[in-house]
């Protein structure tokens, strides 16, 4: 398989890290987002959507979306459980981070890393802290009572919420409030097969 991705994306980086986690062996094609390269016509044959990560099977079918990824390679293993009400869950959990989590923590650390905060951006970037704290404070809760999302052990959820919280503070969040979060963070880091975010040796 392939995965068309940037290693400095946390939505990539989920994909990177579950692939690690799991020892499957594939290719990583590194895509420029800045340079436009997901919006070049070869690209968009393979994702008319033309974002990244995408992942290409051996067949040429592909997958884009990094939950849907996650969820097609965690199939049958330990990282997604089997039992509806966990597995329902996860998705719980998944839909959060796309819906109330990435938008304000991953769009303030883009317009910080990525663009290095322009002028005509800082009020947008600012605008983004409140409901970044809003969403860090709900997983505060919950792994103030569990030592994960979902259930007794890491799953994908885990993941997905790994992929950008653990660089919040590029987008200007500071972790140090969230002690339960900040644990969370060290566990993940301590499962066999754990790679960081800008590894390029996958």
């Amino acid at each position: 398989m392939i995965v068309y991705g940037d290693t400095a994306s946390g939505n990539c980086y989920k994909i990177k890290l579950l692939l690690s986690f799991l020892n499957i062996e594939h290719e990583w094609r590194h895509v420029d987002i800045l340079a436009g390269e997901c919006q070049r016509p070869a690209f968009k044959q393979l994702n008319p959507n033309g974002k990244i990560p995408l992942l290409q099977l051996a067949s040429g079918e592909t997958l884009s979306e990094s939950n849907a990824i996650l969820n097609y390679l965690a199939e049958g293993t330990e990282w997604l459980p089997q039992q509806p009400w966990l597995r329902a869950k996860v998705l719980q959990w998944q839909f959060f981070e796309q819906y109330s989590h990435e938008p304000f923590i991953a769009v303030a650390r883009y317009i910080a890393v990525y663009l290095g905060l322009p002028a005509e951006r800082k009020a947008e970037y600012d605008s983004k802290q409140l409901g970044g704290h809003k969403a860090l404070a709900v997983m505060e809760q919950q792994l103030s009572q569990t030592n994960y999302l979902v259930g007794s052990g890491a799953t994908i959820a885990d993941i997905s919420l790994y992929g950008y919280t653990h660089v919040a503070d590029e987008g200007g969040f500071d972790l140090s409030g969230y002690p339960a979060i900040t644990d969370w963070l060290q566990r993940i880091t301590e499962i066999a097969g754990y790679i960081p975010m800008k590894d390029n040796e996958l």
